[in-house]
This record gives C-alpha cells, sequence and structure tokens, in this order.
C-alpha cells in the first residue's frame, strides 16, 4: 500500500511509517502548501492512501464530491506523546488493507470505516 502523509500528520510517525517497510509520501517535504483538494488529487493520481489529521477533508469528500476512492485515514485521536500516536498509527495501518473507498475516521476507542460514494 502507498499513502501519502498531510502537511499535518507528525513528521517522526512517517519516518516510522517508512522504516516498517511502508510508501509514505510527505506532502510537507514533496509539496509544502498544497491546497487539501490538490492533495486529494495527488492520492488518485498515485493510488495512495490519505493520512491526516485534518477534519476538512471529509467537507471535501463528501458535500464537494472531491474523489477519494483510494481512501482517506483521518486521525482523531488523543495520544499525550508522540510515542504513543506513533504507536497507534503503525497498528492502524497494518491492522486492514481494505481502506479504498473508505473515509475512516481512527479514534482511541474504534475505527470507524465510511463507504465513500
Amino acid at each position: 500500500m502507498r499513502f501519502i502523509a498531510d502537511e499535518n500528520f507528525p513528521r517522526p510517525a512517517v519516518v516510522a511509517l517508512r522504516s516498517s517497510g511502508h510508501e509514505v509520501i510527505s506532502v510537507a517535504e514533496d509539496m509544502a502548501g498544497a491546497s487539501d483538494h490538490d492533495v486529494l488529487l495527488r492520492c488518485a493520481a498515485e493510488d495512495s492512501i490519505l493520512l491526516t489529521l485534518d477534519k476538512d477533508f471529509g467537507e471535501l469528500v463528501f458535500r464537494q464530491s472531491i474523489p477519494a476512492t483510494n481512501g482517506v485515514i483521518l486521525f482523531r485521536i488523543q495520544a499525550p506523546m508522540l510515542e504513543q500516536f506513533i504507536e497507534v498509527a503503525l497498528a492502524v495501518v497494518r491492522s486492514r488493507a481494505d481502506w479504498a473507498g473508505h473515509f475512516t475516521v481512527i479514534t482511541n476507542d474504534r475505527i470507524r470505516m465510511i463507504p465513500i460514494p
């Protein structure tokens, strides 16, 4: 699986995902300042799943119907330490292979997968 980490996704989490064998492109490294719309377009063009902390992507996908067929994983967890966030991110990415076609919300107590129309 290929991932694109939004600009707000913690850099140490990107590094940890890469170290565990995942292909992760970082918006902060490759396209800093890009609009959310452009980030989604790149995900589609590169067959990648978006990793983000930004709730605005729900607005783009569901209200503005911007294609995100590869999937979006929105992290809404309360992690007091960065190391805990990294552990959750690694566990989540490893836990499934069916992210495509879903807008997924990760919270401390569940994974909610919403089909993208």
